[in-house]
């Protein structure tokens, strides 16, 4: 390699590193919010129905309240970014987490008071919702701020590597302090990191609010649906593992239903950390065409398989082509778009999966009851077939119309 090539691929190594270290302060604000949202999910289901006594059906309806807030406020969480700036948005967003906290720490206190209990819980869910949609969307566009729109993809796959060491922390953490501390412990210590957080982030510099036309919220949603479905059928791939693994190694009567969800998660994260790149490199509907197949083969072979070796490479294939659709898409998106609303476009598109989430446990269920966990593999592997397709389409409707805007 001549000395040139070598000091030319330095200074980029160089470059590189500083736009990683310029976003990572913004993003660890997504860190602090997803060990929020971590720490409740691994004790609030057992809390609910064993100390207070209610029904499963109940306490799986108070988890499902956060993703209903999150879903219901990430459009205007979006609009928020654009209009008051990323770092405000941020602000607000670790104070609602934070006073998902004190409700927690309330239901605590009113334990012998069941559905005053139970009401301080369902006002904790609805916080930390809309808390997850403000902090997540305004920490994401904070960092985009600090780095330019051209590091959108890299910046997406940064926030998505911090929301899932938050959630691997979260759970475990959580599940560790509420049988030796109680609840309240478990309050008291979101409250707290999301009041530091705030701290921070009052502290750090913000990025102003981009100037330009501001387009209506329907008119937003009306063109990044497309982009959003696909999203949303692709990322039910992700919903039935996450949801229904642990019950797929049981029915099976295997060990190692953690070590599946591991295995899926190291391959998410280490894709979005190796090959984020390739996004800017080759394009957004490149990256995700090729992500929607590999994702497709890790649900058949999940769905055909039969030993545990099938099972683990399912999951791993699975995560591998999950792991950089939503950035891909979400960069085609954003590219329709002028700067001044990409907050909003941002906010609209994350919805998307949060209503696929909320969506594939009855669907998943109602297909395992009448035929079983390989035809539920199966029948989303053909729901990520559909989102290929449509991202197919899309892509080639884009290319249509650049070639028009060169003329």
């Amino acid at each position: 390699m001549s000395t040139s090539a070598t000091q030319e691929s330095v200074l980029q190594e160089r470059d590189d590193r500083r736009i990683t270290l310029r976003i990572l302060p913004a993003v660890a604000f997504s860190l602090v919010v997803y060990l929020s949202v971590g720490m409740p999910l691994a004790i609030l289901p057992t809390y609910v129905h064993l100390h207070l006594g209610v029904s499963t059906l109940l306490a799986g309806l108070l988890i499902s309240l956060q993703y209903i807030a999150t879903f219901a406020s990430r459009p205007r969480a979006g609009r928020m970014t654009d209009t008051l700036g990323p770092r405000q948005t941020v602000r607000y967003g670790l104070l609602a987490c934070a006073a998902c906290g004190a409700f927690m720490v309330l239901a605590a206190l009113l334990h012998h008071f069941l559905w005053l209990s139970f009401g301080s819980l369902v006002l904790s869910r609805f916080a930390l919702g809309i808390g997850e949609s403000m902090s997540s969307t305004g920490a994401i566009m904070w960092a985009i701020g600090r780095v330019g729109h051209d590091h959108t993809a890299r910046t997406i796959s940064w926030n998505g590597v911090a929301t899932y060491a938050g959630l691997a922390v979260g759970a475990p953490l959580g599940a560790a302090l509420e049988p030796r501390l109680g609840l309240a412990a478990v309050g008291i210590f979101i409250a707290v990191i999301c009041a530091v957080a705030f701290v921070c982030a009052t502290r750090m510099a913000p990025t102003a609010p981009e100037e330009g036309e501001h387009i209506r919220l329907r008119e937003i949603l009306f063109r990044v649906s497309p982009y959003g479905l696909a999203l949303a059928l692709g990322g039910m791939g992700f919903g039935v593992i996450a949801t229904f693994i642990t019950l797929y190694f049981a029915h099976l009567h295997w060990e190692g239903a953690a070590l599946s969800l591991t295995i899926y998660g190291l391959s998410f994260v280490g894709v979005r950390l190796i090959f984020s790149r390739l996004i800017d490199r080759f394009g957004g509907f490149p990256v995700a065409i090729v992500s929607f197949v590999v994702e497709t083969a890790g649900l058949v072979v999940l769905g055909l398989g039969h030993t545990h070796a099938l099972a683990y490479a399912g999951t791993a294939l699975t995560g591998f082509g999950f792991s950089l659709i939503f950035p891909a898409l979400a960069v085609e998106a954003a590219n329709a778009f002028p700067p001044s609303v990409r907050g909003s476009v941002l906010g609209i598109y994350s919805a998307f999966v949060d209503f696929s989430l909320f969506l594939t446990g009855p669907l998943a269920g109602a297909v395992i009851s009448h035929y079983g966990y390989g035809a539920v593999f199966l029948c989303t592997a053909g729901s990520v077939v559909l989102a290929l397709a449509g991202t197919v389409v899309l892509a080639s409707y884009a290319k249509r119309d650049r070639a028009a805007a060169a003329f």
